[in-house]
């Protein structure tokens, strides 16, 4: 995956938007996790308790918005990343935990070892899913286009 391309696209829809609050790495932090819980809720593997456990058609699309989140927090930190190796831990209701645990470390601590890990592992968990970087890549580019098209009618 062309991350550097990504961040770059990224950066045109942060400018577009133009937010610069005092509050927005903790509103973009909580956004994120809710992302993250769209993303496990399309899923639905977790749901031990419900016959139905096939993912929904919306999976990939809660998975992208979460990685746009993922990307500006990056620019917003100064943490960009050309190339990383997505990282896969046990199983995928794991990997969900410690991407909700590490987005709190990264908006604790802020640094760029634990945002290098939180795209790995963001990344790790797209393959998990069972997407390609290419399918990711270009639900990315037409959520992006979504997003600035929001932006043209006053979302």
């Amino acid at each position: 995956m062309k991350l550097g391309h990504l961040y770059k696209i990224q950066a045109k829809l942060k400018e577009r938007i133009g937010y610069k609050g005092e509050d927005k790495l903790e509103k973009m932090t909580l956004a994120l996790l809710v992302e993250l819980g769209e993303t496990a809720n399309e899923w639905r593997g977790f749901k031990y308790w419900s016959k139905d456990q096939l993912p929904r058609p919306k999976l990939l699309e809660e998975y992208v918005d979460g990685l746009h989140f993922v990307l500006e927090l990056g620019l917003d930190l100064g943490h960009t990343i050309d190339k990383v190796s997505p990282f896969k831990y046990t199983n995928i209701t794991q990997q969900f935990l410690l991407i909700h645990g590490l987005v709190r470390e990264v908006f604790l601590y802020k640094n760029k070892y634990d945002y290098l890990l939180l795209v790995e592992l963001y990344l790790g968990l797209g393959e998990m899913l069972g997407f390609t970087s290419e399918q990711i890549e270009a639900a990315y580019l037409e959520k992006n286009r979504i997003n600035h098209e929001r932006q043209n009618n006053g979302y």
